[in-house]
């Protein structure tokens, strides 16, 4: 039984559906919080299985820039399970063509860059095999922006299309702004442990990351920080009315659960406890928002 259920965690997992599930939960806590509604668009479908894409194959290609850790647990996963990765790859890219095919033309244009950060990020098509990931410092800031971008910006776009945000208002304009920082703090924040795990992966590849530059300890202040910023940029939105005393009491009860894991980054090794637990308070967000929401109204 054991057994089975680690098979079933290590399929969800390392397939990335549930990083995939994360991002698509990112995107509807926005559409829920502005819209006041859940709509399973085609924007939403584009983000699952794009992310359910990018992230296969980043682990696909980042199983042979630490050839000397394959005997760690989450690499030896993940290589035993190759084929297995590359075939979701194949269905998820499949998925994110149709579902790109059907937003609107102002949607691509303003996935452009995004989609080249991200196939930059997980491609090696820089000198001497590089990717963007493997630039010195730069990695966690383009995750933060782009995961913010995607899971706010343009999901408020989709639903307000044809207008373009030059056209709404100042009021609205600045709500979208913090709603956008606080997002951008969040996922840095979450990311950073990351980081933090894999200072003997990045250092082998001569990688430097923050956590390298100040320390596993300053890096979680650092997270800290950014997460006191969100729960400001959150007080703020409530008091400009975007935010709901539910949707706030959900934001800031996460914030706390999320603090609490970043106190542990540097005292649990086990990846299910980055890949699991840190990527799934975004589905802890979610969660909590919705159901707050609810029982607030």
């Amino acid at each position: 039984m054991i057994s089975f259920f680690k098979k079933f965690v290590d399929l969800i997992l390392y397939s990335n559906l549930w990083i995939a599930l994360c991002a698509a939960a990112m995107a509807l806590q926005t559409q829920y919080i502005w819209f006041k509604t859940i709509k399973l668009s085609p924007f939403i479908a584009l983000v699952f299985f794009s992310t359910l894409f990018l992230y296969a194959i980043h682990r696909i290609v980042g199983l042979s820039k630490v050839k000397d850790f394959l005997a760690m647990e989450r690499y030896a996963v993940i290589s035993t399970f190759k084929s297995h990765i590359i075939f979701y790859a194949v269905i998820a890219g499949m998925g994110a063509l149709y579902f790109f095919w059907k937003i609107p033309l102002l949607l691509k244009v303003l996935l452009f860059v995004p989609t080249l950060i991200s196939l930059g990020y997980v491609l090696p098509i820089f000198g001497q095999q590089r990717r963007l990931r493997d630039f010195n410092q730069i990695k966690i800031y383009l995750i933060a922006l782009v995961w913010a971008w995607v899971t706010v910006i343009l999901v408020v776009q989709e639903l307000i299309f044809p207008i373009f945000f030059w056209h709404i208002s100042s009021s609205v304009a600045l709500a979208l702004f913090l709603l956008f920082i606080e997002r951008t703090c969040f996922i840095f924040a979450i990311t950073l442990p990351f980081d933090i795990r894999d200072l003997k992966v990045d250092a082998k590849n001569e990688v430097s990351t923050i956590p390298a530059k100040i320390g596993a300890n300053q890096s979680k202040y650092l997270a800290y920080t950014l997460i006191l910023v969100a729960s400001l940029s959150a007080c703020f939105l409530w008091y400009m009315e975007l935010y709901t005393l539910g949707v706030l009491a959900g934001i800031l009860l996460s914030y706390v659960l999320t603090s609490f894991l970043i106190s542990y980054t540097d005292t649990v090794a086990h990846d299910y406890f980055f890949t699991g637990l840190m990527d799934g308070t975004m589905l802890l967000q979610f969660g909590l928002v919705y159901l707050f929401q609810i029982f607030m109204i």
